[in-house]
Formats: structure tokens, sequence, C-alpha cells
């Protein structure tokens, strides 16, 4: 304006290019670049099960090279469930599971619950029971087509005093090994006619969340309170790159610290209220919804569903989230970069000036671009 008024003094020229200038720079797409992206990523991230309580988390999260995973409960399902059977050699599994899961009957214990859910996933009948008994600290007893039945651990063979066969016995150390609990189904006092293992059950998205991670460049970290035999199994069975087995609770932090200490960024994902402290130590903290309270106020971000690929789907969305931020930028920098001389009138000598209307064509067009942008990320694939 200070130009056109010396060049041509104060007239509607002037006027004309600083109206001009005013309605291309104003809605200001360069202001709007980020602020879109940030609205969109919150509601898509709300519409896929994931609520951000902390925008500064979200936006590391793309950063992150080390995810750190409670067990139990997480990468678990917290349960009980059946894991191996093995039966004697004139016995087979669909037999021993209908007898076992009818001798259990009703009881909530942790360990009928599974095998009565062993028997269900295979859809096996339970078979009609009689002169049920509860054996305290034993097992339990039951009797099943006039034959007596019992189910129980360790401690009812040696009360029994029965012998196991070779099968049997193998199996039961091999169980033994992996931290896993075995039940016996035995017959009229006399035959162990088979063996169920049961352990935590893993949870089948926690393998696929896992090579999710691992394609993304990401290690995977574990810690749980569990001995060493359990977690090396399980970090195994899994392909965890790290784990921290016996951790008792006030150390949990700890563990994300000597992570951080070693120049990661670490995200901590857990749900029980020992895992509090570790989540608001980690860069970024992800609570799952079903967990503790204590849990969810410590998190930076709330998964609604106990889901580990829910981990992927949100670094994932950070990623998409922070590309369409810097396609935004760009566009709106070379946008301003372009239309702003043109505006003020720089092509003037060659008898180009944009009027006041053409300006604020252009302005719209630029943020409904910058819009349009922003919304592609509602249709990025966050699939794992």
């Amino acid at each position: 304006a200070v130009a056109w008024v010396v060049a041509t003094g104060f007239n509607i020229t002037v006027l004309e290019r600083v109206v001009t200038v005013l309605v291309i720079a104003c809605p200001h797409a360069l202001g709007l670049a980020v602020p879109l992206v940030v609205a969109i990523n919150t509601s898509t991230a709300a519409q896929n099960g994931m609520l951000i309580r902390d925008r500064i988390a979200m936006e590391e999260a793309r950063n992150l090279d080390t995810v750190m995973f409670d067990k139990t409960g997480t990468l678990t399902k917290g349960e009980q469930g059946v894991v191996g059977i093995q039966t004697a050699a004139d016995w087979d599994e669909e037999r021993a599971l209908e007898i076992a899961a009818g001798v259990e009957g009703d009881s909530e214990h942790m360990i009928a619950r599974a095998i009565r859910n062993a028997a269900e996933e295979r859809d096996i009948q339970r078979v009609q029971v009689s002169n049920f008994e509860n054996l305290r600290g034993l097992g339990v007893k039951a009797t099943v087509d006039s034959e007596t039945v019992h189910l129980g651990g360790p401690n009812l063979i040696e009360k029994l005093g029965i012998e196991r066969s070779d099968d049997i016995v193998s199996f039961a150390d091999e169980a033994g090994t992996n931290a896993q609990t075995v039940i016996y189904l035995i017959l009229n006092e006399a035959e162990v006619v088979a063996a169920f293992a049961l352990a935590d059950v893993i949870r089948e998205e926690s393998r696929q969340a896992i090579e999710a991670l691992h394609g993304m460049g990401i290690e995977v970290a574990m810690l749980t309170g569990d001995s060493e035999d359990v977690a090396k199994a399980v970090a195994e069975e899994l392909g965890i790159d790290q784990y921290f087995a016996e951790v008792l609770p006030e150390e949990k932090d700890t563990k994300v610290e000597q992570l951080q200490s070693e120049g990661k960024l670490v995200a901590m994902v857990g749900d029980g209220v020992n895992d509090a402290p570790a989540l608001t130590r980690a860069d970024v903290g992800i609570a799952i919804g079903s967990g503790t309270d204590v849990a969810i106020e410590s998190g930076d971000i709330i998964l609604v569903d106990n889901n580990p690929l829910d981990v992927v789907r949100l670094i994932r969305l950070s990623k998409a989230s922070y590309r369409k931020m810097q396609e935004n930028l760009v566009w709106a920098t070379g946008y301003n970069v372009v239309a702003l001389p043109l505006a003020a009138g720089i092509l003037a000598p060659i008898g180009i000036l944009l009027s006041p209307a053409i300006g604020a064509v252009f302005m719209s067009l630029s943020t409904i671009i910058v819009a349009i942008n922003a919304r592609r990320l509602k249709g990025v694939d966050l699939s794992a």
C-alpha cells in the first residue's frame, strides 16, 4: 500500500490493493492448516476407540521406537484357559473334555470355567453327573455312568497314590517348565486318563499387534510380575524383543525409566492400578479403558477396547496426521508466497491486477483445499 501511495498517490487503486490483500490473507489458509488436521485427528481417534487426553502425547506417538506392554490383561486375557491336553492311549481329547466339563458343572472357579470354555469352543456337550463332591484343597469328585471320576491337581494324585503314564508325566513336566497349571482327570481312583494344561490365555490380537509394530521398526518390551519361566514363554511365543520378569508394582516405572535412559522414546500400555506410575513416567502413557480408574487417569491416551491392535492404529493415525499437517503447511505457505504478491499488484507493470472479487475466490479455494486435504485423514487405513 505504501509503495502504491508513493507511486500513484492515494486513490481507488490503492484501496483495491489493500482490500484484495486482506481478502486473500483472511481467513488465512496457513492458520487453518494445522487446527483442521488436529480437529479431524481427534474425531477420527474417537471413532476408532481412542480418547486423547494429551495432544502432545498424540503427536509424540509418531516418533515412538519402543512400546512396553504390561502382560496380564493387556497381552493376555487375564483369565485361565486350556492350552494343552494329553490323554491316555485309549482316550481322546473330546471324551476327556466332555467328562471334565460335566464334573466341573456350574462352578465359578477359574479352572472350572477354563475347562467348560474349552469344551464349548469345540461344541462338546457336558455329560450328566451325580454325587458331586468338592474335595477341599484337592479338587472335585463325581459319578459318571456309574464310574467314579476325580478332577484335581498334583496333590490329588499324591493323595490317591496313582501312577501316571510316561506320556502324561512328560506333558506335566513340560507344562511345569512353562509355569502352567496341570489338572488331572482320574477314573475309578485307579487311572489318570487325561491331563489339562492351563495358563493365562494370550490374545490373538497380541501376535498381530507385535508383528505390525515390528514392521514399523518399533521394539516391543513386556513387564510382568510373573516368574522368569512364564515371562520367557510368553515373550518367545509373541516374539517380544525384551521382557522384565518378577517386577514388583513399585518397580514398573523404573523399568520405563531404564529404557528412556538408553535414549528410547517409550510408550507404556497397561490397565492396572500398579501400572499408573509407569503410565505417567512413559513418554506416551496408553491406558486400557476396561482397566482401573487410577490407570485411566494416568494415561495420556485411553483405548476404549482392550485390543493391542489399537496401539498400532494409534501410531499410524499419529503418523498420518503429521503428514497431513506437513501437506497443508506446504500448500498454505506456497499459496501465500504466490497469492499475496499478486494481490499486492506485483504484476501490475504488465497489466495483471487481481480484483477483490478474484481475491475472494482465491481465498475460498485455498481454504477449501486445506479443509479437503485435512478431511482425507478420515480415509486413512489404520487397520493392522
